[in-house]
């Protein structure tokens, strides 16, 4: 019995294995590649986004302006040239009443780390029934683009980071609409 050369079967397994290790670089290309989108769900399932990767997850300590202290939980990842950050907290002092006076405290507060101190882009809405702001702006080596939702209490933050391209990308913008609230 022949176990090698021609037509035996270590031959056919090494033409197998020839095949498979040539066609390994051509299937992990990115040509090739299905982007892993995952839904990830805020702390006490108080919200889901989609995230293209597993994020990091954080518990930030924070104080606010008035010097209350509150906890931040915070999602970040890199991938495909952009920061992704979903951020959640329950700070005791916002007005809930006053809605867009709340949404307009954060604006200002992040907009002092803004080139210019300002946002070139503020547009007020509604996602999902609750007030919500999304707003652009330049950053050192960057743009900012942030999404900010006031749902009862809880303020639901989302954010992209890379160049002017691709905060407005594809990925971006699903990110961005991937945001809802579980009843």
């Amino acid at each position: 019995m022949r176990m090698s050369g021609p037509g035996g079967p270590r031959s056919g397994l090494m033409r197998l294995t020839r095949r498979t290790l040539l066609a390994l670089p051509l299937a992990s290309s990115p040509a090739f590649a299905q982007a892993v989108w995952y839904a990830v769900r805020g702390v006490d399932h108080s919200f889901i986004v989609d995230m293209p990767g597993e994020p990091v997850y954080k518990v930030i300590d924070a104080t606010s302006r008035s010097g209350s202290r509150y906890v931040v939980h915070s999602y970040s990842l890199e991938a495909r040239g952009l920061s992704f950050v979903a951020q959640t907290a329950v700070p005791a002092d916002v007005d809930v009443a006053d809605p867009r006076r709340a949404l307009q405290a954060l604006l200002d507060d992040r907009a002092a780390r803004l080139e210019g101190g300002r946002w070139s882009r503020i547009d007020w809405r509604q996602v999902q029934g609750a007030p919500a702001v999304e707003s652009a702006g330049s950053v050192q080596g960057g743009r900012l683009r942030q999404l900010v939702v006031l749902h009862g209490p809880r303020i639901v933050s989302l954010a992209c980071l890379g160049s002017p391209q691709a905060v407005r990308s594809a990925d971006a913008e699903r990110f961005f609409v991937s945001l809802r609230f579980p009843p």
